[in-house]
């Protein structure tokens, strides 16, 4: 069985980033108005001077929320106003005792909270960096690796599998190329990519095919196009402006939150004004009575609500956290939490992104394939019994690994494997690492000459 999937994911915006539509454009056209070369690429010079024209290849981060202002977050509440209140009057009047317990009740939940969105927008903030950081790029002639944010419009970049696009560009040249563009089109199999140019005008971003986006992956192949935009006018660039345009709301616990607190705080307002007015008719001090009252007040507002509430969100954004998804806002996860159905449109079936051989037929002979994914744990069995490789299957398997570009590599830090290019081919490097066929040794035995 071989699986794929791919993520949910709008089209995007349909018209085309930069100073026109290229998918419209030969390669000869596109060259001259990015004075660019598809042969040599740009001189160091010429692409140091654009650079600094144009700007580095990389989204503008949003203006990063300071560390005061995510304290300060944590008071909008009118819970918290009200105890604060509480505890102001508590030390003016003299009793430390009551202004010490409501203080610290209401420095630890502010302070709780305050952690868990920062170390949220941090992690955050971290998620820029599966932008591409390297690119290999031809300049005077001469392929090398440079950062992917010195790239500039016009400069030539190689593109094999395994590659993250590092800029919006033109294919000027493709060998059986295909793009994985899930993540910015829905699309769930790889977009074969061609040179030609596109006629007509209703060009969705998914139907350019000879065009290739920041952020995309390329499964196979291999080819070579002209940047044509960087930075925040690439494709990815739009979509990260849209969402820094998402206004912010409070949240359906909030606002219950400060209903509360205004219905408490005029019911702590009535208690104090009734308190001291009986205790002037009975001809008390006036001060005295309004400690009294202050008191009263005090004792109706549930101090260890705030606090009870931070703690809660703060352990499910916990255990959230460690399921991979992030709460940026912590009064957000109580909303996530109400969620019953979520209504969803995609292209494509919903799988785990990864593909496995699981039967080989050869040589008149049926072997099954046990494990799953890229891992090289696993093994063959014929009629359920478990068997050797037989001699025709390891030559299909060495020709399998010979005509795929793909690449199995073990992510250290996540204790997993993981495949570099097109699906199917991991699938079938991942069949012959069970049978014990080495990749890197069989292609030193065998050097691929075209």
């Amino acid at each position: 069985m071989l699986t794929a999937s791919a993520p949910t994911r709008q089209p995007a915006s349909d018209p085309e980033p930069g100073p026109g539509a290229w998918h419209r454009r030969d390669v000869e056209t596109v060259e001259r108005e990015l004075a660019g070369s598809t042969s040599r690429g740009l001189s160091a010079a010429e692409a140091e001077r654009r650079l600094l024209a144009s700007g580095p290849n990389q989204i503008e981060a949003r203006q990063q929320t300071r560390a005061w202002r995510l304290l300060l977050a944590q008071l909008e509440n009118v819970l918290i106003l009200i105890l604060l209140a509480g505890a102001g009057l508590s030390a003016g009047l003299g009793h430390r005792t009551e202004a010490i317990v409501i203080s610290v009740i209401v420095v630890f939940a502010a302070l709780l909270g305050f952690v868990q969105e920062y170390r949220a927008e941090r992690a955050l903030e971290a998620l820029r960096e599966l932008a591409a950081p390297t690119a290999t790029v031809i300049r005077d002639g001469v392929e090398r690796d440079v950062p992917a944010r010195e790239l500039v419009p016009g400069d030539l970049v190689a593109l094999s599998p395994g590659d993250r696009v590092p800029a919006d560009g033109r294919v000027c040249s493709a060998v059986a190329l295909t793009a994985e563009e899930a993540a910015l089109t829905g699309e769930s199999v790889p977009v074969e990519k061609v040179v030609e140019s596109l006629d007509g005008d209703a060009h969705a971003l998914g139907d350019r095919r000879n065009m290739v986006y920041a952020g995309t992956t390329i499964a196979h192949g291999r080819g070579r196009a002209l940047v044509v935009a960087t930075g925040d006018r690439t494709e990815f660039g739009a979509i990260a402006h849209m969402l820094e345009a998402i206004e912010s709301r409070r949240t359906p616990l909030q606002l219950s939150l400060d209903r509360v607190g205004v219905a408490l705080a005029r019911v702590a307002l009535a208690v104090v004004l009734l308190v001291v007015a009986l205790g002037l008719l009975r001809g008390e001090p006036f001060l005295e009575m309004l400690v009294f009252g202050v008191a009263v007040a005090v004792a109706v507002v549930p101090e260890a609500l705030p606090a009870v509430v931070t703690i809660s969100l703060s352990l499910a954004a916990q255990r959230m956290a460690r399921r991979n998804a992030l709460a940026r806002r912590l009064a957000a996860v109580e909303t996530l939490g109400s969620v019953s159905v979520i209504g969803s449109d995609k292209t494509g079936t919903l799988t785990a992104d990864q593909m496995t051989v699981r039967t080989i037929w050869c040589a008149g002979e049926t072997l099954d394939v046990s494990g799953v994914g890229y891992g090289p744990e696993g093994g063959f069995t014929r009629n359920g019994l478990r068997a050797p490789v037989s001699a025709g299957a390891l030559e299909l398997l060495r020709a399998a690994v010979l005509a795929s570009d793909a690449r199995i590599v073990h992510v250290e830090e996540e204790a997993r494997w993981a495949a570099h290019g097109d699906p199917t081919e991991a699938a079938l490097v991942a069949a012959a690492g069970k049978a014990g066929i080495d990749p890197s040794t069989l292609a030193a035995a065998y050097p691929r000459v075209g």
